[in-house]
C-alpha cells in the first residue's frame, strides 16, 4: 500500500501520540503494510476473490475500504494478503492459530440458539489496529509467523461434526483478514447443515461482505464507538464504512445481527456520543437488535486505563433502552442482571445467565413462558 498517502502518515503519527510514543509498526519491520516477504511457511495457495490487476505486476485489493495498492512481493495492511507476481494470495488459509469449543454466548450472541456451543476459529492478522485489542498476540501478527494448526476447510467441518458441534464461529480475530478461508469453510459448513456465525468489526467492502453473508447465519458486529476521531485515532480506520456494513447486513441479508460496544474509559464513553449511537441503531437497525455493552479490561497499549466502571455500563444500557432498544446487555461483568434476557412484552426475565453460562432458560422455541410472546432471534 502507499505509505506516502497522508492518511497513513497521519495515522502512524497519531498512534504514536495516543500510545505514549509506542510505534504501531513494531513487528512489521518498522513499516506498516510494506514488503512482508512470504516466508517458506506461508500458505499461498488461495487467490483472493476481490482485487484488481494493475500495470507492472501491481494490484489493488478491494476486500476492505483501505484499498491497498501493492507492488510485487508486498503485503496488505491486514498482514494476510500478498502480491505474488501480480496475483493476490491469502497467507491466512488453513493455518488457524486459535481452535476452541465455546458457548455461543461468548461470540457474543444471546438471541442465537442460546446454550449451544460452537467450534471457534481464529487466524492471525487484522485490518484494524485497536489500541486496546483483546487478542493482540494473534491479531497483530502475520499468520504464518504464529504457532498454527494445519486445518483445511474440509477438516474444519469434519472436526466440528466429530466433536458433536453444529456451529462454526469465526471469532477472537478478525474474519475480514481471513475472509477467503472463512468463506470456504462456511460454504462447506452449509452443505453439511451446520450453522455459521462471525464476530467482526465490519470494516469491509459491500461486495465481499454480501458474498460472505450468503453462508453466514449470524453476525456479532462490533460498533466500537460513534465518533470518527475515535475510530481514526484509536483503530486506524474510518467509521462510515462500518455503519454502511451494519446497514447492509441488516437490510440486504437474512443474517441475524447483534451489536457489541466495548466501552473504554476516556476514549468512547462520552454519554452524549453513546446517546447518538443508540439513536442511530434504533433508526437504522431497529429496536429488536440486541446490543451488548462490554466492560473494558486494560490490555495491549492501554494498560494505563482502569476497567470500565459498572455505573458507566449501566448508564449506557439506560440510554439504549430510552432510545427504544428492547434487548440490552452488559458483557465482561458477572454476576450482573444485565447478563439476563428480559421479555420486552411482559418485562419478566426469561433467560438467567452468569456471564456466558445459562443458569435457567424459560423460553420454549423463543416463546416467553409468561406472556406467550415470541422474542426476536434464532432459537432452534
Amino acid at each position: 500500500m502507499n505509505l506516502d498517502h497522508p492518511n497513513r502518515r497521519n495515522f502512524i503519527s497519531s498512534m504514536g501520540r495516543l500510545a505514549g510514543g509506542a510505534c504501531l509498526a513494531c513487528g512489521l519491520g518498522g513499516r506498516i503494510g510494506r514488503v512482508l516477504a512470504a516466508g517458506p511457511s506461508a500458505k499461498l495457495t488461495r487467490e483472493v476473490d476481490f482485487y484488481e490487476s494493475l500495470p507492472n505486476d501491481r494490484i489493488q485489493c478491494f476486500v476492505c475500504p483501505l484499498d491497498c495498492v501493492l507492488d510485487d512481493g508486498e503485503t496488505c495492511f491486514c498482514r494476510t494478503r500478498t502480491n505474488v507476481g501480480g496475483r493476490l494470495f491469502s497467507r491466512a488459509y488453513s493455518n488457524p492459530c486459535i481452535l476452541r469449543v465455546d458457548p455461543i454466548e461468548k461470540v457474543p450472541l444471546n438471541h442465537f440458539r442460546p446454550g449451544t456451543k460452537a467450534l471457534s476459529i481464529g487466524v492471525g492478522g487484522c485490518n484494524v489496529r485497536c489500541l486496546y485489542c483483546q487478542n493482540w498476540q494473534h491479531s497483530q501478527k502475520v499468520p504464518d509467523q504464529l504457532k498454527t494448526f494445519d486445518l483445511t476447510p474440509e477438516q474444519a467441518v469434519a472436526a466440528a461434526k466429530k466433536k458433536g458441534l453444529d456451529t462454526i464461529a469465526f471469532t477472537y480475530t478478525e474474519p475480514v483478514a481471513f475472509l477467503e478461508y472463512a468463506k470456504d469453510i462456511a460454504k462447506l459448513a452449509k452443505k453439511a447443515r451446520l450453522k455459521v456465525v462471525a464476530a467482526t468489526a465490519a470494516f469491509v467492502r459491500t461486495k465481499p461482505l454480501l458474498d460472505f453473508a450468503k453462508y453466514v447465519d449470524a453476525f456479532a458486529i462490533a460498533l466500537k464507538g460513534f465518533d470518527e476521531d475515535f475510530y481514526y485515532r484509536s483503530l486506524g480506520i474510518h467509521l462510515e464504512p462500518v455503519l454502511d456494513a451494519i446497514k447492509t447486513v441488516k437490510k440486504r441479508s437474512r443474517c441475524w445481527v447483534e451489536l457489541v460496544n466495548l466501552v473504554v474509559p476516556t476514549y468512547n464513553d462520552d454519554p452524549e456520543t453513546i446517546r447518538k449511537m443508540v439513536r442511530w441503531i434504533r433508526k437504522h437497525v431497529g429496536g429488536n437488535v440486541p446490543l451488548h455493552f462490554a466492560r473494558f479490561v486494560p490490555m495491549y497499549r492501554l494498560t494505563n486505563l482502569p476497567r470500565t466502571p459498572v455505573q458507566t455500563l449501566e448508564a449506557a444500557c439506560t440510554a439504549a433502552r430510552d432510545a427504544g432498544l428492547r434487548y440490552v446487555y452488559t458483557s465482561n461483568i458477572a454476576p450482573h442482571e444485565g447478563n439476563n434476557t428480559v421479555c420486552a412484552s411482559c418485562h419478566k426475565p426469561v433467560i438467567h445467565r452468569l456471564g456466558f453460562k445459562i443458569l435457567k432458560n424459560k423460553l420454549t422455541k423463543g416463546v416467553c413462558h409468561n406472556c406467550r410472546k415470541k422474542l426476536p432471534g434464532v432459537w432452534t
